[in-house]
């Protein structure tokens, strides 16, 4: 009789468990899309004809950026600041236009009111190398432009997955194809399409317009927005906003596959990151007389340690507000996991684990990248070499991640050497203008999607750009799909010109309704 009394006092408690539940999943505010009746665009963002030329032609100057600086081959770099100079006569002539560090480009548009705090515009124009291809054996085909009906031929020497010539920007299909197209030339010529044609308009703008083009993003930007960043500090400069590559629109299902609408992902902070290298000492000597555990079984060992020993999961703000924006929009399960976190969070954290994308954003990562023993294979070698690269969580430090990595390297002979390093971004509010005007100009382009914020997985130019503001947003207004975001710094990049288009005409309306 008492064990009945017990189950059904149980069974009452879970009832009322589960009614708790239901009713806060039901009453949860979760965050409204406001759409247009039709979901129909409210602007014609068609390109013209000239800003795809104009584009085609930055796309074709094999900017490549090297590792190790001085390397570079500048003679590109030289030929692209020459060609933006060419192309844009007056807004050189209206923008005051600067080099920093050589390569560097600065470009700054008084406004009519200095008391307002300015705003900044970011890009660079460095692209990544692509593989088998090498620029100097392109003939002059490859550098034409034309709208091509038809594909073209091979021409140079490239990846056969390319469909055309990596540098020929050419124009198929409604795409734009070639290495920069999306990273990252693309938000470069947008901004500077959108300075030329108001500037055409006859428009000045209410507050100081300035733009930072850097010239080594893709290897750190040490050479370029660093030395920007600090240019700007000298000057006293504090910006209103900032804004940079980042994010962008995740087609349909693409993101979460629940989610049947473009998800507008606006990056407000970013991973930080360390790469370490550990040295690992064991016996050497010859394969014939191997001892029970070598340093390459060592090195296995801590590996192991690292890959089993994985940073907990948590969800930190922007990913507690991503949800909040994107939940009213996923199933009822998932809406009741994200209401009822107080006693659900685990089973929040499991789902996200699932995927490589989304466990990124609840966790600092741990990535097993290289390992090196003996040159040859009857020797065995004294000291063995392990990388490991780590994507760290804003909230989290580079000391916390050396600290996981030396407690895990306890009882073996190891030396850590930092190879790379960089602290989590801080994170932008979202009460601001700076965000909200991105959720203004979207309605307009995009009236389906859902704008949220985000944490940005790699790294951009924009950290360097924290000392002089505290709000900056990563994000290009691009839909891609999953083959199209696979493209960045892969083959066949591509960008379509309805993304360009409607690029251009987000970047005009930011810098003329801010």
């Amino acid at each position: 009789m008492k064990m009945k009394k017990i189950l059904a006092a149980l069974f009452i408690l879970l009832l009322i468990l589960i009614l708790v539940l239901v009713v806060r999943t039901v009453t949860y505010k979760f965050g409204k899309v406001t759409r247009n009746v039709d979901d129909k665009e409210l602007v014609n963002t068609a390109p013209s004809e000239q800003s795809v030329r104009r584009f085609v032609g930055g796309i074709r100057i094999p900017t490549i950026s090297n590792e190790v600086y001085e390397e570079t081959d500048f003679k590109p770099f030289d030929e692209f600041m020459k060609y933006l100079a060419d192309s844009y006569p007056e807004v050189y002539r209206v923008m005051d236009a600067d080099t920093i560090n050589t390569y560097g480009l600065v470009f700054h548009w008084k406004g009519r009111n200095s008391d307002l705090k300015p705003i900044l515009f970011l890009s660079h124009y460095d692209v990544v190398p692509v593989v088998g291809y090498d620029p100097s054996t392109a003939t002059v085909a490859d550098t034409v432009f034309r709208f091509h009906d038809k594909p073209l031929p091979p021409i140079g020497t490239y990846s056969e997955k390319w469909d055309y010539p990596p540098f020929s920007g050419a124009v198929a299909g409604g795409r734009i194809y070639g290495r920069g197209t999306l990273d990252m030339k693309c938000m470069l010529f947008s901004l500077m399409e959108g300075a030329d044609n108001l500037i055409a308009e006859g428009f000045q703008p209410e507050r100081d317009i300035w733009f930072a083009f850097g010239q080594d993003e893709e290897v750190s930007g040490r050479q370029g927005a660093f030395n920007i960043a600090g240019y700007f500090k000298q000057k006293g400069l504090r910006f209103s906003a900032v804004y940079d590559e980042g994010g962008i629109i995740a087609a349909p299902g693409s993101a979460i596959e629940s989610i049947q609408e473009p998800l507008a992902l606006v990056g407000v902070g970013e991973k930080g990151f360390l790469t370490l290298r550990l040295t690992i000492k064991g016996m050497g000597g010859h394969s014939s007389m191997p001892p029970s555990k070598s340093s390459l079984v060592y090195a296995a060992e801590i590996i192991e340690k690292l890959n089993d020993n994985q940073f907990p999961a948590e969800i930190i703000s922007p990913i507690a507000a991503f949800f909040d924006n994107v939940g009213g929009e996923m199933g009822f399960f998932s809406r009741m996991a994200i209401a009822n976190q107080w006693l659900l969070e685990p089973l929040l954290l499991k789902t996200m684990e699932k995927s490589p994308a989304s466990n990124a954003l609840v966790r600092t990562t741990t990535a097993i990248t290289m390992a090196k023993g003996s040159d040859a294979a009857n020797v065995l070698a004294s000291e063995a070499e392990v990388t490991v690269n780590f994507r760290i969580l804003p909230g989290e430090s580079v000391a916390g991640v050396i600290e996981h990595v030396k407690k895990l390297c306890e009882g073996y002979d190891v030396a850590i050497h930092v190879v790379s390093e960089r602290e989590p971004s801080s994170i932008s509010p979202e009460n601001v203008r700076g965000f909200g005007i991105i959720k203004e100009e979207m309605a307009k382009i995009y009236p389906a999607a859902i704008v949220t914020s985000y944490i940005t997985i790699g790294g951009t130019d924009s950290y360097k750009y924290q000392t002089v503001s505290d709000d900056i947003y990563r994000f290009l207004p691009i839909c891609l799909n999953q083959y199209e975001q696979r493209t960045i710094h892969n083959e066949n990049e591509y960008i379509s010109l309805e993304n360009f288009g409607k690029m251009q005409w987000y970047f005009k309306e930011l810098m003329k309704n801010y």
